[in-house]
C-alpha cells in the first residue's frame, strides 16, 4: 500500500471522508500515515487522533519565509515515508521544494469546476460567494494534481452540483461537499494509489 500524508488547515471534513472511505475498504491501495496541520487548533488533528493517525503541526507563522516552511513540510513528509500527498482543505500554498520532490504525487480538492473560480485567493467560502455573485446555475468540485500554479495542475476528476434559488454560501458549500467533494476525493486517492503502486513496483524491478 502507498503511504499517504494529508495536509489540512481546518475542520477536516474531507479528511474524515477519506478515513471513512478507508474504513469501508474503498482505498485498498493506500494507508494514511500522517496528518500535517498548518494550525494547532485544526479540528482535523482530533479526527486524525481518533483514527490512530499521527498528527503534527507545522505553522507558517513559525518560519521566516516560504522556503523554510516548505523545507519543514518536506522533512515531515520524508520522515513518515509519505509516497502520496493529499491537500484536504490546506490553505497554504506549497513551494517548489515540495512540489518538485513529489511531482505528480500531490493532489488537491477544489470546491469549484476548474477553470471557474480558482487560483490565488479562491478558497473556502470565497469560492461559493463568487459563484453566487456570478449567478452560475451549476458549480461543483475538482480533484487535480498540484503544480507551481495555484489550481493549475492536471484535472483528475470533476463533479457538477446544482446551484439552487435561495442558496447562501454556507448552504452551497455544504451541498458541494456532500454531493461532490466527499465522493470524488476518496475515488481519486484510490486511483492514484493504485497507479503509483504499479509504477513504483515496476521501477523496483518487481
Amino acid at each position: 500500500m502507498l503511504r499517504i500524508a494529508v495536509l489540512v488547515s481546518g475542520g477536516g471534513t474531507n479528511l474524515q471522508a477519506l478515513l471513512d472511505a478507508k474504513a469501508r475498504g474503498e482505498i485498498p491501495h493506500g494507508e494514511f500515515v500522517r496528518v500535517i496541520a498548518s494550525r494547532p487548533d485544526a479540528y482535523a488533528l482530533t479526527r486524525a487522533a481518533s483514527a490512530g493517525i499521527e498528527g503534527v503541526v507545522i505553522s507558517r507563522k513559525s518560519f521566516a519565509d516560504l522556503a523554510a516552511y516548505d523545507a519543514a513540510i518536506l522533512a515531515s513528509l520524508q520522515e513518515c515515508g509519505a509516497q502520496l500527498v493529499v491537500l484536504a482543505g490546506f490553505l497554504s500554498i506549497l513551494g517548489p521544494t515540495v512540489i518538485h520532490a513529489y511531482r505528480d504525487r500531490i493532489i488537491n480538492i477544489h470546491p469549484a469546476l476548474i477553470p471557474s473560480f480558482c487560483g490565488k485567493g479562491y478558497y473556502g467560502l470565497r469560492v461559493h460567494e463568487a459563484a453566487l455573485e456570478r449567478g452560475v446555475k451549476v458549480t461543483g468540485a475538482t480533484v487535480h494534481l498540484v503544480n507551481e500554479i495555484p489550481d493549475g495542475g492536471r484535472i483528475l476528476m470533476q463533479k457538477a452540483v446544482e446551484v439552487k434559488d435561495g442558496d447562501t454560501p454556507e448552504i452551497l458549500q455544504r451541498r458541494v461537499m456532500e454531493q461532490a467533494e466527499w465522493l470524488l476525493l476518496p475515488r481519486a486517492v484510490e486511483e492514484q494509489c493504485a497507479l503509483w503502486e504499479t509504477r513504483l513496483q515496476t521501477s523496483d524491478g518487481r
